[in-house]
C-alpha cells in the first residue's frame, strides 16, 4: 500500500472509530473490566496519543533530520519486516502491563476524543503529500519494528489503528456483557 491508499484507508478507518463514538455514554467509555485493561475511552486516548506524539513526531524528524545522528543502521528487525510484508498487524493480542508511562488516561469529554481523532486525520493528511521526498534513508528506530523511515512510520499510523479494532470489538462485547 502507498502512502495516498494508506491516507484513503485510515480516513475509512477512523470513521468507523467516530461513528462507534455516537453509541457510548462517558461511562461506557470508562468502564474497565479490570485493573490490568483497558477501557474503550483509554484506547482511544492511546490512538491519539501514539498517532500524534510518537508516530507523526517521528515523521517530522525523519523529513527534518538534525545531523547524522538520525539513521538507525540495523535497519528494521524481523517483526519489523514481517509487519510491513504482510500490510498489517498480527491478529494477537499484544498487552502491557498497566505503568503511569504507558497506561493512557481516561478521557475527559467524548468531544475530547472526537477533537483528537479529527486533529490525527488533519495531520495526517497535511504530511502525506510530503513523504515522496521523503529520504529512505532517514530513520528513526521503533521499540520493536527497528528503523522506520517517514514513509513506514505514516503506514504505521494506518495499520495501528487498523490493528485496534479487535479491541474495540472486544471491549463492546465485554460492555455488552456487562450491561447484561
Amino acid at each position: 500500500m502507498n502512502t495516498t491508499e494508506a491516507l484513503q484507508q485510515f480516513e475509512v478507518t477512523v470513521q468507523v472509530y467516530l461513528q462507534e463514538l455516537d453509541g457510548f455514554s462517558m461511562e461506557e467509555l470508562k468502564y474497565r473490566q479490570a485493573e490490568d485493561e483497558w477501557s474503550i475511552g483509554q484506547m482511544y486516548q492511546h490512538l491519539i496519543q501514539s498517532a500524534l506524539y510518537m508516530h507523526l513526531r517521528n515523521i517530522e524528524l525523519c523529513l527534518n533530520p538534525i545531523g547524522d545522528g538520525l539513521a538507525s543502521p540495523a535497519g528494521k528487525t524481523t517483526e519489523g519486516m514481517a509487519i510491513f510484508e504482510q500490510g498489517s498487524f498480527p491478529p494477537i493480542r499484544i498487552q502491557v502491563p498497566p505503568s503511569p508511562q504507558y497506561t493512557p488516561e481516561q478521557p475527559a469529554t467524548k468531544e475530547q476524543l472526537i477533537q483528537g481523532v479529527v486533529t490525527v486525520i488533519q495531520r495526517m493528511r497535511q504530511t502525506e503529500p510530503m513523504l515522496a521526498e521523503a529520504s529512505l534513508q532517514h530513520t528513526v528506530p521503533h521499540p520493536r519494528f527497528g528503523g522506520l523511515h517517514a514513509q513506514e512510520w505514516f503506514l504505521l499510523i494506518e495499520m495501528h489503528y487498523r490493528h485496534h479494532l479487535r479491541q474495540l470489538d472486544r471491549l463492546k462485547q465485554t460492555l455488552e456483557q456487562q450491561r447484561g
